[in-house]
């Protein structure tokens, strides 16, 4: 496979929970290339797999078969401490719940994986990402001074800060109005187009899913689809055909 343009890759990967007559297929053969510089969505119907598709991404899961790729890595052979440092250096997370540690400031949450990690960050690199997310006046506060909307925000640059290579986003916006999150998915997509980042998010939202360049569909652990220069409308659609609505 030609790896000069793949940011990420799912080969025949097959992830099962438990043995025997208790064994959960809960991903079935799935095979999925995202190139770099590309927004990408992933949907489905409550335990099709969405979750168990992230965490094999992000080499938190291991498949049962198949291999994940990130850029020419394997991630199926790694020990544990060599995938922590690889989700570490070359993954960026983005979750519903913001996961900032409400002691600190703006600042000191975007840089501490950059401080425990024991690395140098560019100055100027920071302040192009604190500008872009629209945060840069918000850096001497506490995450209890700041909106929803702020907050994510404020995860979404520290996931920036380390230039990933992959940004994987759990529901980024599922816990923000609508206004908020239609501001959030813009700025993903803005770090896309501008400044060439991947990003790979999981949602049960249409609109949410219609700023991606493309939503895979899983149902009942495969790949169900994809469809290109998505809709709301055409999203809803699909969906309804795999049974959610």
């Amino acid at each position: 496979m030609n790896t000069t343009n793949t940011a990420l890759a799912l080969e025949s990967v097959r992830k099962v929970y438990g043995s025997g007559d208790g064994a959960v297929t809960a991903l079935d053969g799935v095979t999925v290339t995202l190139r770099r510089a590309s927004f990408t969505a992933v949907m489905g119907p409550s335990g099709s797999g969405k979750s168990t598709f992230l965490h094999c991404a992000a080499g938190l899961d291991k498949p049962t078969s198949g291999r994940v790729l990130l850029g020419g890595t394997d991630l199926t052979g790694l020990r544990e401490t060599a995938l922590t440092g690889l989700r570490r250096d070359r993954i960026g997370f983005v979750f519903q719940a913001y996961n900032l540690l409400p002691s600190l400031t703006v600042r000191q949450n975007i840089t501490l994986p950059a401080r425990l990690a024991g690395r140098q960050l560019d100055p100027r690199w920071l302040r192009e990402i604190v500008e872009r997310v629209g945060i840069a006046d918000r850096l001497d506060h506490r995450p209890s001074e700041l909106s929803g909307g702020q907050q994510q925000r404020v995860a979404i640059a520290r996931a920036l800060v380390g230039k990933p290579e992959v940004l994987l986003a759990d529901e980024p916006t599922g816990a923000l109005d609508t206004r908020t999150g239609r501001q959030v998915l813009d700025l993903l997509r803005g770090v896309v187009d501008t400044l060439g980042q991947t990003v790979l998010m999981v949602t049960h939202d249409p609109v949410a899913a219609s700023a991606a360049h493309s939503v895979l569909f899983l149902a009942d652990g495969k790949l169900a689809g994809e469809l290109v220069r998505p809709t709301p409308e055409r999203v809803a659609e699909r969906m309804t055909h795999l049974g959610e609505w």
